[in-house]
């Protein structure tokens, strides 16, 4: 990963073989809020570890299912007068197909909210709120 900036604008994030990607501050910190932040960045990479998690779990597990969509939301506070992540929501709605076992569904959700490596990996807590639609 490489990250560039100049002293105005967009910062530039490269990895190898992957498309770049602009960044910029949060409207809430000053920044245009038209582009990445990093706020917006960690906070979907919850939500994306959560998914990929979930696309492992039901693959080793045989479950089958048709979508999954989940949205994420983090919670900025000050604690000891420090701004950082106190944690994360994450809504998840699984559809299923007809005759599918929605509480297999479930645990396999909490699994993947238990391995997920990223929300693991941060101080603030991560909540799953879960819908499962069958068929």
């Amino acid at each position: 990963m490489r990250v560039a900036a100049v002293p105005a604008g967009p910062v530039a994030l490269d990895s190898p073989g992957l498309s770049s990607l602009a960044s910029d501050g949060p409207r809430e910190f000053d920044g245009p809020g038209d582009l990445w932040s990093p706020e917006t960045l960690l906070t979907g990479a919850v939500a994306d570890c959560f998914v990929l998690s979930f696309r492992a779990v039901a693959t080793a597990s045989r479950f089958a299912w048709t979508s999954l969509q989940c949205e994420a939301e983090g919670t900025l506070d000050r604690v000891e007068r420090v701004t950082q992540f106190t944690g994360f929501v994450l809504r998840a709605r699984l559809v299923l197909p007809p005759g599918a076992d929605a509480e297999r569904a479930r645990k396999l959700l909490e699994k993947a909210e238990q391995v997920c490596l990223i929300s693991r990996s941060l101080k603030g807590p991560c909540h799953l709120e879960a819908e499962i639609q069958v068929g």
